[in-house]
């Protein structure tokens, strides 16, 4: 009881302080430079950090709900995500009572969170089911997710060859996170190909010779392979889902299964409690891990009706060999093919992505985003996985979502080294933060959301430097919100340390927990001003996906086995580290996009500049749209190769054609369509100094020594004001380098280092050409802005990194 009243009296203290917050902004009025810089020195709760809220195996109860939300609530956190899930294996259960997901107990326990949090001042976001991807033990078979799946063995000619579909079915059962007992396999198609295979009409197809379960045939001279194609159906299961919410996953190409399983969601807790949108800011969908799935009962149909011809006989050959979450194991899978015939190959397996991509967009984003506005409740989500469109997918959501991982970091040594050999190493976000920031620009979104340092192998040595450099690099990506993973439902009563599933121990039995309030302050004085400008960005970069498409297959986000250009994000920092600012783009956007100006035009965004990085394949419409470009006075650089061919399987010679006459046309722009090369030492951070420098590309500020530790984001306010958030990303040394500010920034204004860390500004001495000496310690963050606001502060001086009063700990 003494733990309990203590907790309480410290939560009554909390609720007073952070009653004591900026003045809130009424809805409709556009913020000022006085409104943010009230927020910047005690900000409203929904720039405060929110936490990723286990309720592990369900086995919640009331006063406890209580306690921890009151707990969360004086450590700064802003609200939470209800997430049920597995219960940890091997912890002690001590006699809860597991509740199943939808059932009145279970709803009554969500009932309590919500009335709550609402009474001390959080919000509550509310997942989609458990686990991931959602789904339940109660789907309807045919609502179940299916994959398609091809098996290749090599077979001796001129033998006589007996096999049954049990071996096949054995040795291709999906290697899957969390298998399904209800799965069943169906033998779609069997065929021999010989090996090597130079056209599709080698195929034998033998799928009419099995007598019963068994193929019996007499193997042609030569060498060959067999090919089997099965579909399983209901072929996964939800990964760590809870009580009731586990089992199947659901069928994501469906529209009318998705739609069933949201509106039993929903309906089943309305119900009871009424309204979602009284409770809730958002339903959140995690991570789109789909587990390889890859067809739907119309997917040959669609496909045809799309793409203007029949994939099945392809399918077999357009297939790698998987494992989970569908990576692929096997690049060389099956026979050899021949460079014409592989070619081929290559674009049926584009259109058979793009298929399966539209599909998902249209059976399931635009189902989900429909439902949430229908029901008044904000959507969130991670809008990639396997399949996706990994930009367009994020454009309709109200919070789309990206990740940052502890686990890369501990890995690849975050704050010690960031070099351009692996795109991965000391960086705090991933490889899909970039495109989900983009996609928020794009539509004019100013809050990214982020599960936040994501951690599954260094639980309890994670330490709040580096959950607070590691946000930082997300922040750089684009995010504007966190979301903490994560706090665990455990009840006070629980061993040390408590019921954990996973996540970095965000915990009040932590020895850091007293002092995790600093850094959520921290957090939540940065979000104030993020969510309330844009970010500047004048170029744009468009990667390389649909030659990835074709030649890989989709990758799973975010962390792809393998990339065709693995140094896509590395240009993007190169171009923020060199004062500059930049976005993706995509084919589409580049096709929806307006020429104005000299501009490529997209909602409130204007590129002057687009890098094109190894794109080999496009559609003749992008390169239209291109033209229009550069003949309007835009510039368009083609890193490493000019496009040079079409992408999809029919009419590909004439389209091939049209690309290459456009290539042609472009090259007559000799100053406004570029070819680079990449940089021999692979070092791109001085290679784009250089490309800068001799083209005069776009820059919002001079940065004199560009280095890969200080990262930089220009951001624009709603009055004009103009920030700067500096961040250096090296946890043991200091970087210094001279700014310089453009007049169109200075003139007018004041200029201010607001100080993140502690809430305070101070006065920023500008030479009269606009120059800054900027110093930052290790790990250490600011922002510098520009306003018409007044009044007075002391004079800034960075904070000493060495002296004779050090104390070295």
């Amino acid at each position: 009881m003494k733990k309990i009243t203590s907790s309480i009296l410290a939560v009554l203290m909390s609720v007073l302080l952070f009653s004591m917050t900026a003045p809130t902004v009424s809805a409709g009025k556009k913020p000022s430079s006085k409104d943010l810089w009230a927020q910047f020195q005690k900000p409203d709760s929904r720039y405060r950090p929110f936490v990723r809220w286990w309720w592990n195996g369900d086995r919640v109860q009331a006063d406890e709900i209580r306690r921890e939300l009151n707990i969360m609530k004086a450590a700064g956190i802003g609200g939470v995500e209800i997430n049920p899930i597995v219960f940890p294996g091997g912890d002690d259960t001590l006699d809860t009572k597991p509740l199943t997901w939808l059932s009145d107990e279970w709803i009554d326990m969500l009932k309590v969170a919500f009335d709550e949090a609402e009474r001390i001042g959080m919000t509550c976001d509310l997942i989609i089911g458990s686990g991931w991807p959602f789904g339940s033990e109660t789907l309807p078979r045919e609502e179940c997710a299916s994959v398609m799946l091809t098996y290749a063995e090599p077979v001796k000619g001129g033998e006589r060859l007996e096999i049954s579909k049990f071996h096949i079915y054995k040795a291709l059962d999906p290697g899957v996170t969390k298998v399904n007992p209800r799965r069943t396999a169906e033998l779609v198609a069997m065929y021999l190909a010989p090996d090597p295979m130079s056209d599709l009409s080698q195929a034998i197809d033998v799928t009419d010779k099995f007598n019963g379960d068994v193929l019996d045939i007499e193997v042609p001279k030569g060498k060959w392979q067999m090919y089997a194609l099965v579909k399983y159906r209901s072929f996964a299961s939800v990964i760590c889902g809870a009580p009731g919410a586990a089992g199947s996953i659901l069928n994501h190409m469906d529209a009318k299964a998705v739609r069933n399983y949201l509106d039993h969601m929903a309906d089943a807790i309305e119900a009871k409690i009424g309204p979602l949108s009284e409770h809730l800011r958002a339903f959140f969908v995690d991570s789109m891990e789909l587990e390889g799935s890859n067809w739907t009962d119309d997917f040959a149909e669609e496909f045809k009706a799309r793409r203007g011809y029949d994939v099945m006989p392809w399918l077999p050959f357009i297939m790698f060999k998987t494992g989970r979450l569908g990576d692929v194991e096997s690049f060389e899978y099956g026979s050899k093919k021949s460079p014409e015939f592989l070619e081929q190959l290559n674009r049926v397996r584009f259109d058979f992505e793009l298929t399966k991509a539209e599909l998902l967009h249209e059976r399931y984003t635009e189902t989900f985003l429909a439902w949430c506005k229908e029901k008044g409740v904000k959507s969130r989500a991670q809008a990639y996985g396997r399949g996706f469109f990994p930009l367009e997918s994020s454009l309709g959501y109200d919070l789309p979502e990206g990740e940052s991982w502890t686990t890369n970091w501990l890995r690849h040594r975050i704050g010690e080294e960031m070099g351009d050999e692996d795109y991965r190493r000391g960086r705090g976000y991933t490889m899909i933060d970039k495109y989900v920031s983009s996609a928020a620009h794009l539509s004019g979104n100013r809050i990214v959301s982020c599960e936040e340092m994501t951690n599954t192998y260094k639980v309890f040595t994670t330490s709040l430097e580096f959950l607070k450099v590691g946000s930082d690099m997300a922040a750089e990506a684009g995010i504007t919100h966190s979301v903490w993973h994560g706090f665990n439902y455990s009840p006070i009563e629980t061993e040390f340390p408590g019921w954990v599933q996973y996540g970095t121990f965000h915990n009040e039995r932590n020895t850091w927990w007293p002092y995790a309030g600093k850094l959520n302050d921290y957090r939540a004085r940065m979000c104030s001003q993020l969510q309330n400008a844009d970010m500047y960005t004048d170029i744009a970069i468009l990667p390389a996906n649909y030659d990835m498409w074709s030649e890989m297959g989709v990758q799973t986000e975010p962390f792809p086995v393998k990339l065709n250009v693995p140094y896509t994000s590395l240009i993007w920092e190169a171009i923020h580290k060199n004062g500059g600012g930049a976005d993706y783009v995509s084919e589409i956007i580049i096709r929806d996009a307006q020429v104005r100006g000299g501009k490529l035009c997209y909602g409130a965004k204007e590129y002057g500049t687009l890098f094109l990085v190894e794109v080999t394949s496009t559609t003749p419409e992008t390169l239209a749209k291109l033209e229009e470009f550069v003949k309007g006075g835009g510039r368009v650089f083609c890193v490493a190769k000019y496009p040079e061919k079409s992408l999809g399987l029919v009419d590909f010679q004439a389209r091939d054609r049209q690309i290459a006459e456009a290539v042609e046309r472009l090259k007559s722009y000799k100053d406004n369509f570029i070819l680079l090369n990449t940089p021999e030492d692979g070092k791109f951070l001085e290679w784009y100094t250089g490309v800068m420098e001799e083209y005069s590309l776009p820059h919002a500020i001079t940065v004199s020594s560009p280095d890969r530790y200080l990262l930089q984001n220009h951001y624009v306010t709603d009055d004009r004001s103009d920030m700067f958030l500096f961040v250096n990303a090296n946890m043991s040394e200091a970087r210094a380098s001279q700014i310089t500010f453009p007049k169109s920034i200075t003139s007018g204004k004041n200029a201010w280092v607001y100080d993140i860390a502690s809430g305070k500004r101070y006065v920023l001495p500008v030479s009269k050409d606009g120059k800054v000496d900027l110093k930052l310690g290790p790990s250490e963050s600011c922002f510098i802005v520009f306003n018409k606001l007044s009044g007075k502060a002391p004079v800034w001086s960075p904070l000493p990194v060495s002296g004779n009063d050090g104390i070295e700990v």
